[in-house]
């Protein structure tokens, strides 16, 4: 008997690289996935920009860290509502409308930058209603994936996803640092308001995506439907609050300014911006894995601690290229807690209730952001920068190890084995064998 022969290093080589099924199988995802990619690098400058001028406009981090705490109602409110029409409505049209909206409350930033003395309530203002924008969006997005892409093709479309965000993560960042510190604020807004025009000239040629037969209308009924079914699904459930926790403590991004400058080193501020965003294209440029991988709840969990760890760390480097180091390992590590919790809501949630439970979703990935920029710039504002950033990694490890601990079904899931993933396997598989009905040709 001869040994097996070994694997050329091209198929070694694919079995790492990011998957493409979805992007040659899909054009509406080929579509979809450009456009968000444009949008992402545009609101990106702006993510830089909203805080440099809050900050030019105070001198203060509590002031800084407010913009979570101003988005975060709206965020709530929207959030669930949205979920409720993204299974009422038709996702594009949705996704339209939000997209043409953003670009308005662009125009509104780059106005109110151009004016002799900038107003600091209108950045306020303009926070709040993209939150409220983003949170009708989001769900509709979410909803739209696995409508247009094959069941066993989504880890890889997460994995496409998340790679387009961290392209606009890593370019927008870094050259708004640029465009801010030498063109100023307004170059920044203007470019993320003609990004929001090109990203909906591209969305108007995505197919119609209207309600399925068995969504409810949207309605206050229909929403606690919604929590109904995430509360009984335990396995769920801990991929929320395990996120939650770690954005809430462990997210530094309200005091990246401040740090910078402690470290004698402001222009660092883009590099720190597109630290995570770059640590996160790490992982995405070779997940593929991440297929490989079926527990992907004891992967969310060690993931998020890793990131914890890697802030706590970041937060004691007294050199700014062991901050930025440190910045990108946890991006990677928030990156693979990310893929897996993506996957496990797209292969188990049936579609009757994904715009919902999308908005559930979006929750747990926002509001942990939101409250984590307020707390993380009041603890600086109290204790130090320094001490907000590695307290808050500690604080993060500490919670998910707790709620490790409190979910059991969380680190036993398996998608091999766990019901809902089988039923909506199966499902989907049915789904696809029918065949399409044929339509009678129109008469003469």
């Amino acid at each position: 008997m001869t040994d097996s022969p070994t694997p050329a290093p091209r198929s070694r080589l694919r079995s790492v690289l990011p998957d493409l099924a979805p992007w040659r199988a899909s054009a509406d995802f080929r579509r979809l996935w450009l456009a968000r990619l444009v949008t992402t690098f545009g609101s990106f400058l702006t993510f830089v920009a909203l805080p440099v001028q809050i900050k030019e406009l105070t001198g203060s981090a509590a002031a800084v860290g407010a913009i979570g705490a101003v988005e975060l109602v709206p965020l709530i409110v929207f959030g669930l509502y949205g979920g409720a029409l993204a299974d009422a409505l038709d996702k594009r049209k949705l996704i339209l409308w939000t997209e043409a909206g953003q670009a308005l409350l662009s125009a509104v930033l780059l106005v109110n930058a151009l004016l002799p003395t900038p107003a600091i309530w209108p950045l306020y203002v303009v926070a709040a209603l993209s939150s409220a924008l983003v949170s009708v969006q989001r769900p509709a997005l979410d909803a739209l994936l696995p409508r247009i892409v094959a069941h066993d093709h989504l880890p890889a479309a997460a994995s496409l996803n998340a790679l387009r965000w961290q392209v606009g993560g890593i370019a927008g960042p870094a050259l708004a640092g640029v465009v801010v510190a030498y063109a100023g604020l307004g170059w920044a807004y203007g470019a993320d308001l003609v990004t929001f025009v090109v990203s909906v000239a591209l969305a108007v040629g995505l197919a119609p995506s209207p309600a399925s037969h068995e969504a409810a209308k949207p309605s206050l009924k229909a929403i606690a439907e919604g929590a109904r079914y995430a509360w009984s699904r335990k396995e769920l459930l801990g991929t929320y609050v395990v996120d939650i926790a770690a954005m809430l403590f462990a997210l530094p991004l309200a005091v990246l300014p401040f740090l910078a400058d402690e470290l004698n080193a402001p222009w660092s501020l883009g590099l720190m911006y597109s630290a995570m965003p770059a640590g996160a294209m790490v992982v995405s440029l070779t997940s593929g894995w991440t297929s490989r991988v079926h527990r992907h709840g004891r992967a969310v969990v060690l993931a998020a601690a890793l990131w914890g760890v890697a802030v706590a760390v970041a937060g004691v480097s007294p050199n700014v290229w062991l901050v930025l180091l440190f910045l990108a390992f946890g991006g990677a590590a928030d990156m693979v807690s990310g893929i897996f919790r993506g996957v496990m809501w797209n292969q188990t949630i049936p579609d009757e209730l994904r715009g919902r439970l999308a908005g559930i979703e979006l929750l747990s990935y926002s509001v942990g952001p939101q409250l984590g920029q307020t707390y993380t710039g009041g603890v600086a504002a109290w204790k130090g920068v320094r001490a907000s950033v590695w307290s808050g990694g500690l604080l993060c490890v500490g919670a998910v190890g707790v709620l490790a601990l409190c979910l059991p079904k969380l680190m036993t899931y398996d998608a091999r084995t766990n019901e809902h993933a089988v039923r909506l396997r199966a499902r989907r598989t049915a789904a696809a064998a029918t065949p399409a009905p044929v339509t009678a040709p129109a008469e003469g």
